[in-house]
């Protein structure tokens, strides 16, 4: 017996040991020392231009209204004013008459391109918010340091800030060393449908390939992910895919004064159970694993000493992140029941009930893995409807090529010390278009936000502050300046 608890005592002190020695490798890469970069963009004039894009009412709408067409055609008369130089030095071509597209002619025309692109289209506000709004939502306010209004953060102030430092390189004479195109989308938030799609069209009629492009789609996150202090350049390298299914329950209607033990209605409410109980199943593997082990090197001891031993802690890691919504998001396909119908009428039993769930699809699943999924979760006795819209998550960028070089490069000469993570968008971005003619697609907004600023977006008391547009600015203007043909 006494030599048993020895070999239990050994075993636990080796396995220990095993544990804390991989905590203590468990560390983040040593970076070199760099001073922080800034190229003096005039505050005032940045906070004035973004003013003024956020008055033009630049509604993208799923049903357009009568006068919508104005704003934009009167944006676009607006940016050609406002950019003389950058018109005079760049061709422009109007897509679908009213995405912008700016091309940049570089020094060496025989290596591929790079794409730099946002969105001026905006949601609309909310109704019956308008009221909560602390600033008129289309007034463009500047006060306390901050530009108020639809679109500053989603996504006219990166418009402003890459324009900005695209007409302060021009102005000292700079020309880049590879050709850059600017995209400025009129219709991301109802999918980019003809804008982001046509300049897709339109770069492959020219025989053009990029080798990266960059988009919104992440920030630089500021006290959002728990356990880290540092602020963190999320720079994301794939999107989710997208589908939504109906979930019909049918039986036989009739009266409701004599209910039978099963309706159409107590049929879907068991499928959605069913379907609550049975998540897609995720993982650590592939871009979630590689997101959260560059970010688990920075934490404190104990989460580091969790991911650096995930062979003993990997279901712990997965249940802790699974009970938060965003975690939860990069680890799996997430399901999202969000509209019910059944019955026209309070006494009447409905011969068909129907739930309506939208899927945001990880890069490991595909629209035909989750209705399989779906179909074996909620049974033979409901039928699974695709809706049309939607499609898979989009390739996979690499993180060890040029482009995600380039932009880890950028954020650290503007920000200093921040931590560089690939990640995953979990909503859509005109990237998805993208992809198709960039080598790699990558989604960064090199923007400073925090909780509070993230539910602005879409939300109400949307704002970008002043210091974020210099960010914004500087970032764009070093990244114009870094970015070398292959081999430079």
């Amino acid at each position: 017996m006494k030599r048993v608890l020895l070999g239990v005592v050994a075993v636990l002190i080796l396995l220990v040991a095993v544990v804390l020695i991989r905590t203590f490798m468990y560390t983040p890469p040593a970076l070199e020392q760099r001073e922080i970069v800034t190229h003096s963009p005039d505050r005032d004039v940045l906070a004035q231009r973004l003013s003024q894009a956020l008055q033009f009412k630049t509604i993208s709408r799923q049903e357009p209204q009568p006068g919508d067409r104005q704003a934009f055609d009167a944006f676009i008369a607006w940016f050609e004013q406002t950019y003389p130089v950058a018109h005079a030095a760049m061709d422009r071509t109007l897509i679908a008459e009213q995405t912008i597209l700016m091309k940049w002619e570089g020094k060496d025309t025989s290596v591929k391109p790079v794409l730099l692109t946002a969105h001026y289209d905006v949601v609309p506000v909310i109704p019956g918010t308008e009221d909560l709004w602390k600033q008129d939502p289309f007034a463009g306010v500047i006060e306390d340091g901050y530009v108020w209004g639809r679109g500053a953060l989603d996504n006219k102030g990166g418009v402003i800030a890459m324009m900005e430092a695209a007409t302060l390189l021009l102005e000292r004479g700079f020309q880049p060393e590879r050709t850059v195109y600017f995209s400025f989308g009129h219709d991301e938030e109802i999918g980019g449908g003809t804008g982001a799609a046509g300049v897709v069209d339109y770069l492959q009629a020219e025989g053009v390939q990029l080798a990266w492009s960059v988009d919104e789609g992440s920030f630089v996150l500021d006290g959002i992910i728990p356990g880290l202090d540092q602020k963190v350049a999320m720079i994301n390298v794939a999107e989710k895919g997208y589908v939504t299914l109906d979930l019909v329950a049918t039986a036989q209607g009739g009266h409701s004064s004599m209910p039978p033990q099963e309706s159409a209605v107590t049929l879907l409410a068991d499928a959605i159970v069913k379907l609550k109980n049975a998540p897609v199943p995720g993982g650590l593997e592939g871009i979630s694993g590689e997101a959260y082990g560059t970010l688990a090197r920075h934490m404190p001891f104990a989460q580091r000493m969790a991911f650096a031993n995930q062979w003993l802690f990997g279901g712990m890691i997965e249940d802790m992140l699974t009970g938060l919504p965003a975690g939860n998001a990069m680890l799996r396909t997430t399901t999202a029941p969000t509209m019910l119908s059944a019955s026209i009428k309070e006494n009447v039993l409905p011969i068909n009930a129907i739930a309506t769930v939208n899927f945001r699809l990880h890069p490991r699943d595909t629209v035909e893995s989750v209705v399989a999924h779906v179909e074996q979760a909620v049974g033979p006795d409901i039928e699974v409807r695709r809706r049309p819209r939607g499609g898979n998550a989009s390739p996979v960028a690499s993180t060890s090529a040029e482009g995600f070089a380039s932009l880890a490069s950028a954020s650290r000469d503007v920000l200093g010390d921040v931590i560089i993570a690939p990640g995953l968008t979990v909503a859509g971005t005109d990237s998805k278009h993208y992809v198709k003619v960039a080598d790699d697609a990558y989604r960064f907004n090199p923007f400073i936000v925090g909780s509070e600023d993230i539910v602005t977006i879409h939300g109400t008391n949307e704002r970008i502050s002043i210091d974020n547009l210099v960010l914004g600015t500087d970032y764009f203007t070093q990244l114009l300046i870094t970015t070398k043909a292959p081999g430079e």
